[in-house]
C-alpha cells in the first residue's frame, strides 16, 4: 500500500495535566485543531499508526541510548507517569508486531536501528494518543529519536530517517500513518520552564511546511540550545516526519504559546495527495 498520513503536534504533558491553567481561546483553538487530526487521521483508515517521538529516559538511558528504536511488541503500557497528574488513565495500547517487524525488516535497509519487545509509554506518546485515537483500537508503532543525550542524531539522519519508514511503508500491503511528536522550543525542568521562542517556532514551522530540507537541516545543536531550549532538540521528530512525506507539503491548523503547557502547542498535517 502506501503512506497514507503523516502529521505532526505537541505532547507536553501540561496539555491534559494543566488544562485549566491555559487561556481558554488558545485551549480551545488547540483541542479544535486535535479534534480536525483526528479525524483526518481516521478518514485515511490506517491499519497502524507510527507515533516517532523523543523518549525521556522512560526505557532509554547513559547504558543504552539508541539513535533511533522502533517497537515490536503486541502491546504496550502507559503512561509511565502518575495516571491522576497527567490525567490519562493506565492502560496497555495496542501493538502489531508483524506490521513492526515488516516496517524494522525495510527501514533497516537505509538506517541502522534498535528495536524494542518492551517498552513503557510516556506523555511523549500518551498525550498525543489520547486526543488522537481516545479509543486505543488503532495499533501503534512507537519510535524513539534521541533527542536526550548528546551526541544526538544528526538533523540528516532524522530525515534520512523518515525517508526510510516512507519507503518501507510503500512496499507494505497495510495502510501506514505517521506522526512526529514534540515541544519545539521549551526549557523543561529548567528556572525557564514555561518560555517559548514564539518567533523561533513559527520559523521553524514556516520551513516544516515548506518541507524545505536545506532549511530544516540548517540547524546545529548549539544554535537550537540557545534559542529553543534543550527541548528545542526534538525538532529531530517533526524533520523525520518531513522524510517520510517525501516531498509534500503541509499546513499548520494550530499554533498556539501556552506557557501554562510550558510549550507552543501545534498540530500540522502534510498534504500527501499533492505531493
Amino acid at each position: 500500500m502506501s503512506l497514507v498520513f503523516v502529521g505532526v503536534c505537541s505532547h507536553g504533558p501540561g496539555i491534559t495535566a494543566r488544562t485549566e491553567r491555559a487561556d481558554p481561546d488558545r485551549y480551545s483553538r488547540l483541542m479544535t485543531a486535535y479534534a480536525r487530526m483526528k479525524s483526518a487521521l481516521e478518514e485515511t483508515r490506517p491499519d497502524a499508526l507510527v507515533v516517532i517521538a523523543a523518549e525521556h529516559f522512560a526505557n532509554f538511558f547513559m547504558n543504552n541510548m539508541p539513535s533511533f528504536a522502533i517497537g515490536m511488541a503486541q502491546h504496550y503500557d502507559g503512561p509511565i507517569e502518575d495516571p491522576d497528574w497527567l490525567r490519562i488513565g493506565r492502560r496497555k495500547v495496542p501493538g502489531n508486531p508483524a506490521i513492526s517487524r515488516g516496517l524494522i525488516d525495510r527501514v533497516m535497509q537505509h538506517v541502522d536501528i534498535s528495536y524494542c519487545e518492551e517498552w513503557k509509554f510516556d506523555h511523549g506518546i500518551m498525550v498525543p494518543l489520547h486526543h488522537l485515537t481516545p479509543n486505543y483500537d488503532l495499533p501503534i508503532v512507537p519510535v524513539n529519536i534521541n533527542c536526550q543525550s548528546p551526541p544526538m542524531t544528526p538533523l540528516h539522519r532524522a530525515y534520512a530517517f523518515g525517508q526510510a519508514i516512507h519507503d518501507a511503508a510503500k512496499s507494505m500491503p497495510e495502510r501506514i500513518a505517521v506522526i512526529g511528536t514534540g515541544g519545539i522550543s521549551h526549557w523543561p525542568c529548567t528556572p525557564d520552564s514555561g518560555t517559548i521562542n514564539e518567533a523561533w517556532d513559527r520559523d521553524f514551522l514556516d520551513r516544516w511546511t515548506r518541507n524545505d530540507r536545506a532549511a530544516l537541516l540548517d540547524y546545529t545543536d548549539e544554535g537550537v540550545y540557545r534559542d529553543g531550549g534543550q527541548g528545542g532538540y526534538e525538532i529531530r521528530t517533526f524533520i523525520a516526519a518531513a522524510g517520510a512525506a517525501a516531498g509534500s507539503r503541509g499546513q499548520i491548523w494550530c499554533y498556539e504559546p501556552i506557557p501554562a503547557f510550558a510549550c507552543g502547542c501545534t498540530v500540522g498535517v502534510m498534504d500527501l495527495e499533492h505531493a
